[in-house]
């Protein structure tokens, strides 16, 4: 049977509608970038990467409440890192990458007796040191 006023319409217009998730706290409208998940047997708030798709379960937070999160009292937040974003370095890649700056700025001498000496190298390189190589400036 068909209606009376006609087709039925949208109360929402389509353009106004956001294919982006947004926060699921009460009058914030930031983007998520988080989701939320309860572990009632264990306690436990596990928070981690924005989930694949909305579960009615599972609430969406934005960055400023997902950082300032806290669960009740005797219970146990899990953060999970976020994979995508850049890695910060170890102590062992700065370590390593500060060694290298200070191999790259001995005098060349003493960089190429440490090296083992020439190889039938390349003559743009200056120091060896493991697999790292320190290159002359083609402007020198």
């Amino acid at each position: 049977m068909e209606s009376r006023r006609g087709p039925l319409k949208s109360a929402v217009p389509s353009n106004v509608v956001s294919p982006v998730r947004r926060c699921s706290r009460t009058a914030c409208g930031r983007p998520a970038v988080a989701t939320l998940t309860y572990v009632y047997a264990d306690s436990t708030a596990v928070l981690g990467p924005l989930a694949t798709y909305a579960e009615p379960h599972c609430y969406d937070l934005c960055a400023e409440h997902s950082e300032r999160l806290t669960a009740p009292r005797g219970w146990e937040v899990v953060r999970l890192a976020d994979g995508s974003g850049p890695a910060r370095p170890s102590g062992d890649d700065l370590e390593a990458l500060a060694n290298a700056v200070r191999e790259a700025a001995r005098p060349q001498e003493r960089a190429a007796g440490a090296g083992g000496g020439s190889r039938g190298a390349d003559p743009m390189e200056v120091a060896r040191r493991g697999h790292l190589r320190v290159l002359r400036s083609p402007d020198n």
